[in-house]
């Protein structure tokens, strides 16, 4: 009776032989170029979810979020194209608690300005969604998907579809209920699954690299210890971009602009206190994603414990005797360090915005970079005795 294969973890790929592989068999029925083809297409959606993200921050750091008030996926797609169109649009915005409580008096060119920010963003996203699905159609008729690849492939435009859902439950929680910011807990949402997408193209993108062949040849070179240690770095840096997404969705980074102190102190005042609006407090669970001191110092810590644990796995990977393998873990470790780096600039330049776009770029890096490591530890590029011995 034939046995059920083994769930695939989330970043992993090939399972492990349990039948030794026969000469050519394993890349048999695969065109020419069609993982080639696919890596093409993968690395433009790579370059366009990158600069999603980065548009998004602009949206943010220019308060355009909240600007469109309605999720029209197809309709949207275009802008108002009158003067009439123009006044609709900014009275539906006028009656949100944005408007009223923090942009009353803003004129039509202003809410033009914040709106083109929304609407470049979310065209944006449609221009992804388009990009996959025309992609991914004509890699199919031409049957250019590698074996084993188009659910994975499909999986990829699902997540881009529920990003999109995503994206508008964020923009609602800032329409009502006396808001004048999406909830952060929403936006580190949305950043979050945009770095699982990017995390996603990006070990797809090592991944066919290479055939079958040579990764199974491989993975018996796996370094377990390496590997398991990428593996707690990868996780814990995703835990750092949730925090900083829940920063970046209260201002909180303007907060606190000195360093290592947060202004005098060690742990921030008031730091449990998160008023209701109406002259009361909200419960203490509140503070963890709405009080600036808390979270900011949540970051802060996170950001030294994740340094720290980076060093450790970066003196292991030092012992590596594959050279390819050692410089995928300085590359790693020399962008967390300039990241560390940023992060204190950012703080002291009170979140300007350009230094904040560069500390999100910088973050993209990292991810990547990340996930690059840990790909040589667990699929080893080969190597001769003579290089190994450098």
């Amino acid at each position: 009776m034939a046995t059920k294969p083994t769930p695939r973890k989330l970043f992993e790929e090939v399972a492990t032989a349990t039948v030794a592989p026969q000469g050519g068999m394993i890349d048999a029925g695969q065109r020419a170029g069609a993982r080639g083809a696919v890596r093409v297409w993968l690395m433009v959606l790579f370059a366009l979810v990158m600069a999603m993200i980065v548009v998004g921050g602009l949206t943010r750091l220019t308060d355009s979020g909240l600007s469109i008030t309605e999720w029209k996926p197809v309709s949207g797609a275009l802008p108002p194209m009158s003067d009439a169109a123009w006044q609709v649009e900014f009275d539906k915005y006028r009656a949100i608690p944005e408007y009223q409580l923090q942009n009353k008096g803003m004129t039509l060119s202003e809410f033009q300005f914040i709106y083109w920010w929304e609407w470049g963003h979310r065209q944006l996203g449609r221009v992804v969604g388009l990009v996959w699905a025309v992609g991914f159609a004509g890699l199919l008729a031409f049957r250019a998907i590698p074996a084993g690849w188009t659910g994975r492939l499909l999986a990829l435009g699902a997540l881009g579809g529920t990003q999109g859902a995503i994206g508008w439950w964020m923009v609602s929680s800032g329409l009502d209920g006396g808001r004048v910011d999406v909830a952060s807990y929403r936006l580190a949402t949305h950043l979050g699954l945009a770095f699982v997408i990017l995390g996603l193209i990006a070990w797809y993108v090592y991944t066919l690299g290479r055939d079958d062949r040579a990764l199974l040849a491989a993975r018996r070179g796996r370094e377990d210890k390496l590997f398991s240690l990428s593996t707690g770095l990868m996780h814990f840096a995703f835990l750092q971009i949730l925090l900083g997404a829940l920063v970046a969705g209260i201002d909180a980074g303007r907060g606190f602009p000195t360093w290592p102190l947060m202004n005098g102190q060690f742990f921030p005042a008031d730091a449990f206190y998160v008023p209701d609006g109406q002259g009361g407090e909200l419960p203490l669970w509140h503070a963890f994603f709405e009080n600036p001191g808390l979270v900011q110092f949540m970051h802060r810590m996170s950001g030294y414990l994740l340094f720290a644990f980076g060093i450790v796995v970066w003196l292991r990977a030092r012992r590596s005797v594959n050279p390819d393998t050692r410089m995928a873990f300085h590359q790693m470790f020399g962008a967390m360090c300039a990241q560390v780096a940023l992060g204190i600039f950012t703080v002291l330049t009170v979140a300007r915005w350009e230094v904040a776009i560069a500390h999100q770029l910088l973050a993209v890096l990292l991810w990547v970079l990340i996930l690059n490591a840990r790909h040589h530890a667990g699929y080893p590029w080969p190597i001769s005795i003579r290089k190994a011995a450098r």
